[in-house]
């Protein structure tokens, strides 16, 4: 079994920042990309950035130069380092990972708890 558990997120001031971690624990031979995604109230939840395991960011355009996406590869955790947040970033964010558990197996999408992201103007 494959744990990730997201912390980080806050209520933040228009213009601030906010840094998430996504850890991952349990049965893991490798971890391929890891996602980070946000669902705002009534919306669908969306693709914010992805990492690939050399560590090649992808980001959505809303977020491209405020947000980074990074991660360690030794710790099994990834990061979204968020500047400049605007009221629109607000919703929950969640952690994705493509992960093999065993040498053996396929690899599998694990999901988060999600963590809330609200910024103010």
């Amino acid at each position: 079994q494959v744990q990730l558990v997201e912390s980080g997120g806050g209520l933040v001031q228009a213009g601030g920042s906010l840094r998430l971690s996504c850890a991952a624990s349990g049965t893991i031979f490798v971890i391929n990309h890891m996602d980070w995604y946000r669902q705002a109230p009534g919306k669908q939840r969306e693709l914010v950035a992805t990492i690939t395991s050399g560590g090649t960011p992808v980001y959505a355009d809303s977020v491209k130069g405020r947000f980074t996406i990074s991660r360690d590869n030794a710790k099994k955790t990834a990061y979204l380092q968020m500047n400049g947040l605007k009221p629109e970033d607000t919703g929950v964010y969640y952690c994705n990972a493509n992960v093999r558990p065993t040498v053996a197996a396929v690899s599998f999408s694990y999901w988060g708890q999600g963590t809330q992201v609200t910024v103010s103007s």
